[in-house]
């Protein structure tokens, strides 16, 4: 019988990288503000601020698949932490905003290791039932860390204390750190790099020996073929499910929520809310409204399935965008602002920011899983680049020459419209699959 509590916490730990996660890449959006004030930061430069850890974000991929098929996915959380600490100290003490963007990078770099070790990680160790749950384990991580983060946020900006907000992201590194200690390797690396007495012991310790016998069976089928490279990646069959998994890594970061989620204080400036800590005020109920759906998610994903979850919520952020639009453009701002936010958030939360991850950490076979994610994280984080940075000078732009900024949430609606259209004709529904089977799915009719 599985042990559904072990389980439960060996994914809890692996999920506080993704606390880290969304802690460091949320923290910006309280002291952006202060950065902006006390630097004398233009709006691209503003931009660059919150965008700088997502360039790091960018090599983390580039660097993820050989650490974590070398390392295992354990030891590779590990590094992260360490990448984490240095950027948490760094970023907390610069003198000029050049030292900041540089520990903001190296930050960034562990962002994006843990972007992917961890969904990868909770994927592997998981029982296919309890899959999706499990690895939406790592999102609620990553907005509860977003929550924490405003909130430490609002507190500190009361004394005007930005640097205490970087460096309180220690805690949950020590956490972490602590956390690792007591959690076993991924039985599928172990298996992976011929370890299988490792590996029966980890499926022993999480479901008992028949459950380890069978799914070793499995998992020795799938790992006949020795370990893949990158161009195996586009051979017939997996070409599509790296189009679906890159596809979805790029709507999750343009589709707009993203964006507006790095910026919602700034968002909240432009509706009225002026004060400083009143704009971070709102983005803590933004957060609270974030995390609700999250947990929501976590509910639904096993019990209705990926597809139906990514069209509802994609549809709902489309007409969300819609809703902004027209309230910017008719100068309605304020609670009908929040509204609208609440609409958007929700639906992207249950929708393109956990199955982004979920589905590119389950539909690759074993042998190519940690390259293919690193490919799709990598345009992943591209994308999260060029929205974080964009979003302020665009919103600029149209406000200065046409007058409003509500062309650019109608663009997202744009977005949001296609990313329907994807997951109803080329997004497989993969619920209660084991990962060896959908694996293999992608090649049978070749044969």
């Amino acid at each position: 019988m599985v042990r559904t509590r072990y389980l439960y916490g060996v994914a809890l730990v692996a999920a506080v990288g993704g606390f880290i996660f969304g802690y460091d890449l949320s923290i910006i959006a309280g002291a952006s503000l202060f950065l902006k004030e006390e630097f004398a930061l233009s709006p691209f430069w503003l931009g660059f601020a919150v965008s700088s850890a997502v360039i790091g974000c960018i090599l983390g991929p580039l660097v993820g698949g050989g650490l974590t098929d070398r390392w295992g996915r354990k030891k590779a959380l590990v590094f992260c932490a360490v990448l984490f600490g240095i950027s948490a100290i760094g970023t907390a003490l610069p003198r000029t905003m050049t030292e900041f963007y540089i520990f903001r990078i190296v930050g960034g770099i562990g962002v994006g290791l843990a972007s992917i070790i961890s969904p990868m990680y909770i994927a592997e160790v998981a029982p296919a039932r309890m899959r999706g749950r499990l690895v939406l384990v790592n999102q609620v991580a990553i907005v509860v860390g977003s929550l924490s983060s405003i909130i430490v946020s609002y507190y500190l900006s009361l004394i005007g204390s930005w640097r205490w907000m970087f460096a309180s992201e220690m805690v949950p590194i020590v956490i972490l750190l602590v956390g690792l200690a007591f959690v076993p390797e991924s039985p599928r690396w172990f298996a992976q790099v011929n370890r299988k007495k490792e590996a029966r012991e980890v499926l022993t310790r999480i479901g008992g020996s028949a459950y380890a016998a069978a799914e070793l069976e499995v998992i020795a089928r799938s790992l006949k073929e020795k370990l893949g490279s990158f161009r195996d990646l586009v051979k017939p069959g997996m070409r599509t499910a790296l189009l679906i998994a890159l596809t979805l890594a790029v709507l999750q970061q343009l589709s707009g929520t993203s964006p507006l989620l790095f910026h919602t204080p700034l968002i909240f400036q432009r509706a009225g809310f002026e004060n400083i800590s009143d704009a971070i005020l709102q983005s803590i109920i933004v957060n609270v409204w974030n995390l609700t759906w999250t947990c929501i998610g976590l509910w639904a994903v096993d019990r209705y399935g990926r597809r139906p979850l990514l069209m509802a919520g994609t549809t709902a952020m489309a007409v969300g965008f819609l809703l902004m639009g027209i309230f910017f453009y008719y100068d309605l701002a304020g609670i009908f602002l929040l509204l609208t936010m609440f609409l958007v958030v929700g639906g992207y939360v249950i929708s393109l920011a956990p199955l982004a991850w979920l589905i590119m950490s389950e539909i690759f076979p074993t042998h190519l899983r940690a390259k293919a994610m690193q490919v799709a994280a990598l345009g992943l984080w591209v994308s999260a680049y060029l929205g974080a940075q964009v979003l302020p000078p665009m919103m600029s732009y149209f406000k200065e020459d046409l007058g409003t900024e509500a062309y650019a949430f109608w663009i997202f609606m744009a977005v949001c419209i296609f990313a329907v259209l994807f997951g109803w004709k080329m997004v497989p529904e993969t619920k209660g699959r084991s990962l060896e089977e959908i694996g293999r799915s992608w090649t049978r009719n070749l044969k």
